[in-house]
């Protein structure tokens, strides 16, 4: 029996459909992902572009403006202008009484500008040191005149005692006298026992004399020494209570006070302005603490400035304005010149100035404007002071090139503090009033002085 085996039908291939779609999903992911990037980098670029607009913007180079003025010939008046305080002339000044001590303090002080009449307390400094003597030396006083008292009863004890014991030697004397009258009734051994008796009393006699002379002087010495003693005392005493009396300050005259600056005070510049004295202080045995102006004679101190001191001369005219006087001028004269004073980058004098026509509205302290003419010029050319240079010897300014600058030596024929005249320039000039090197360097782009711009 034959078996048909059938076949089986024939199997179909399977359909794989990711074997063709494949590719197509990976080109859609390489597409996101390049068009995400895309995005970022134009973003990144755009970020990019601004902000260096933003920066350059920001900071960019400005064109420096540097202020100009034009060299002008004609007259020129040439003055000094300073600032200066009202005082008064002839001051009356109170110092620091010469006490012997290394310092003192103020407890008590009269303030700038008050009134005070003659014989009024101004200064006052603490009495606890002299107080302290004081009181030390009247001890050793009382302690002097009880040594003193003690060694005059010593001597006058003594010279009781002296006196008595001189008596005695004195009666011997006699006595050993009236032994010997009866020595030629006597035996000769007796004889000669009795002139040796006198002898021996006279020696006695002429011992004790001496004995007293000596007791006396050195009874005279103890005393002398006792007396030397409480002297010294009493002076010590005195002169504490001398102290104590100097060290208050009252005025001699009436007027106001002026508190003088504490130069005692450490400072490290020059420069600063020194402070009043005030309560609390120490001052040192000698100086100026306050004074009183003599309101008769007015003065006005200025500090003013070493370049001008050369043409500066005694009884030069000098206008004056107060600022507390407003709507009048003063007129003053120059007294007198001091010595050039201050660090080497602020050399300056003083200068005292006589007022001419005081009036009863001033006050010591009030800050004064002083304009002194010391030369007039006609014709010459002149720029503002700022416009001139100084360095390594040259004497220069920066005249207007175009739209930048250069430097040109000039001579100084003269200054002050406005103008200054000067020779080696041409009339209507433009010169720079500020250094353009220094001001490009200070720019934060470091701008170039020859693109420097001019008003």
């Amino acid at each position: 029996m034959s078996q048909t085996i059938a076949s089986a039908p024939p199997t179909q291939p399977t359909e794989r459909p990711e074997i063709f779609s494949a590719p197509a999903k990976h080109i859609g992911r390489w597409r996101k992902r390049v068009l995400v990037w895309s995005m970022v980098c134009g973003a990144l670029a755009l970020t990019g572009f601004y902000g260096v607009r933003f920066y350059r913007t920001l900071f960019a180079d400005k064109a420096i403006t540097i202020p100009v003025a034009k060299v002008h010939r004609g007259d020129v008046s040439l003055t000094i202008t300073a600032r200066g305080e009202v005082r008064g002339g002839n001051p009356e000044t109170l110092t620091a009484p010469l006490t012997g001590g290394a310092e003192m303090h103020i407890t008590l002080l009269r303030k700038t500008g008050e009134a005070v009449k003659a014989g009024d307390v101004v200064v006052e400094f603490d009495t606890t040191e002299q107080e302290y003597k004081l009181k030390e030396a009247q001890a050793d006083v009382a302690e002097a005149e009880q040594h003193l008292i003690q060694a005059q009863a010593e001597r006058d004890a003594q010279k009781e005692e002296d006196h008595y014991a001189l008596l005695k030697a004195k009666t011997d004397v006699q006595l050993a006298e009236l032994d010997v009258r009866k020595n030629p009734l006597l035996p000769a051994i007796t004889a000669k026992q009795n002139n040796l008796a006198l002898a021996n009393a006279r020696d006695h006699l002429a011992q004790v004399e001496q004995n007293v002379a000596n007791r006396q002087a050195t009874g005279e010495a103890g005393i002398a020494i006792q007396e030397a003693g409480r002297a010294k005392a009493e002076a010590q005493a005195a002169t504490a209570r001398q102290n104590i009396d100097s060290m208050t300050l009252r005025a001699q005259r009436a007027g106001y006070v002026s508190v003088k600056q504490n130069s005692s005070t450490n400072f490290f510049f020059t420069g600063m302005t020194l402070p009043l004295y005030q309560v609390g202080d120490t001052v040192r045995p000698g100086m100026a603490v306050a004074e009183i102006p003599d309101l008769n004679n007015w003065e006005i101190a200025a500090k003013i400035g070493e370049l001008d001191r050369g043409h500066l001369a005694l009884n030069d005219k000098v206008a004056i304005t107060i600022i507390a006087v407003p709507g009048r001028e003063f007129h003053g004269h120059i007294k007198e010149l001091g010595g050039t004073t201050g660090a080497f980058w602020d050399r300056h004098f003083e200068c005292q100035i006589a007022l001419d026509d005081p009036s009863r509205e001033l006050r010591p302290g009030m800050s004064a404007e002083l304009v002194v003419a010391t030369d007039e010029m006609h014709q010459v050319l002149s720029v503002p002071s700022q416009a001139l240079f100084e360095s390594d010897g040259r004497t220069f300014v920066y005249v207007r090139d175009g739209r930048s600058f250069t430097s040109k030596d000039v001579k100084l024929v003269r200054r002050n503090e406005t103008r200054a005249v000067i020779s080696g320039l041409n009339e209507g000039q433009a010169v720079a009033l500020a250094n353009p090197v220094e001001m490009a360097k200070k720019s934060s782009g470091g701008a170039s002085p020859l693109k420097a711009v001019s008003k």
